[in-house]
């Protein structure tokens, strides 16, 4: 019987101790409550603490990274085209007991993360246009992406004065303030998509296809102009070939003439009356014809070599 009495109020001890002790890993933090009331300061340290039973209570906070996910919404930007924006964040509890007070838990803390931050976002992607949101710096796109020969600075989007990438960090700085009230500390916000509204989209894809095809079309002019440039370089080199060629065969056809006539001179000085001789009678074959007829002095030299000829004496 006594040991009966002696082991209840073991038991008693054993639960009060077990309700008493509490432990915070390394990926928690905890807020005590008395009557729903916090006491005293978070356990923020990982190890085995004590609270007293029943009366208080341990609310355990995460200590990692959290995640905040936007609901995609339809935000027109400063050159008045509309867009679907989809952003992301990473977020953590940096004053758990700000945090219980405030927003009392995660659920709490995610619908405030919602008001402030899409608030933000709105507030930035209306205060640009297009390009800044999408474009993070003046990088020169390839023929992909802009016309050929087409600078960014004519471009019809624009050029980047402050960028995705600012326009994000200065979404988070606006951010930051209103959310470290709550415990809350910003880690990184992103926008992970943008893209154009249903009524937007079929005219910016007809835009597209009609670049597209300007762009196919300045191709297809500068092919006809390097074939008419390769054409006439071609035209160009036949006639210099052609014209050294000719050049060529005209100065080995006036040294073969100069040739063959330093050739006849030195024959012909040998014996220059049969010279003259064989130049007459060649001089008769060219100007004399059945049909021709000359009226000439017996006593002219063009006749001197047939004044002893005697028409039919048959020698």
């Amino acid at each position: 019987m006594k040991m009966k009495i002696l082991i209840i109020p073991l038991i008693i001890i054993l639960i009060g101790l077990y309700s008493a002790a509490y432990v915070v890993d390394e990926t928690e933090q905890v807020v005590i409550t008395q009557f729903g009331e916090a006491i005293g300061s978070a356990k923020t340290e990982p190890g085995l603490y004590f609270k007293i039973p029943i009366i208080q209570n341990a609310n355990y906070f995460p200590k990692n990274l959290l995640e905040w996910d936007g609901d995609p919404g339809q935000i027109p930007t400063l050159d008045k085209t509309f867009i679907w924006v989809d952003t992301f964040a990473r977020w953590k509890i940096v004053d758990p007991l700000t945090f219980f007070q405030t927003v009392s838990n995660v659920l709490g803390a995610q619908a405030r993360l919602d008001d402030i931050l899409d608030a933000a976002v709105r507030n930035f992607v209306t205060s640009y246009p297009l390009i800044e949101s999408v474009r993070r710096s003046n990088r020169k796109l390839d023929t992909s992406r802009i016309l050929v020969g087409q600078d960014l600075k004519n471009s019809p989007l624009g050029t980047v004065t402050m960028g995705r990438k600012k326009i994000t960090e200065g979404i988070l700085n606006q951010a930051q303030p209103k959310v470290a009230k709550y415990g809350i500390k910003l880690v990184d916000l992103k926008i992970k998509r943008l893209n154009y509204v249903e009524q937007v989209r079929k005219s910016v894809y007809a835009r597209m296809i009609a670049e597209r095809k300007q762009m196919a079309e300045k191709f297809r002019s500068e092919g006809k102009g390097e074939i008419r440039k390769i054409e006439g370089d071609r035209d160009k080199d036949l006639k210099q070939i052609t014209s050294r060629a000719y050049r060529t065969a005209q100065e080995v056809k006036g040294k073969a003439d100069a040739e063959a006539t330093h050739i006849y001179a030195e024959a012909y000085n040998k014996d220059p009356e049969f010279y003259s001789f064989i130049k007459t009678l060649d001089t008769y074959r060219k100007t004399l014809d059945k049909n021709s007829t000359l009226v000439l002095s017996t006593n002219s030299d063009f006749f001197k070599y047939l004044k002893g000829y005697e028409l039919g004496s048959g020698n």
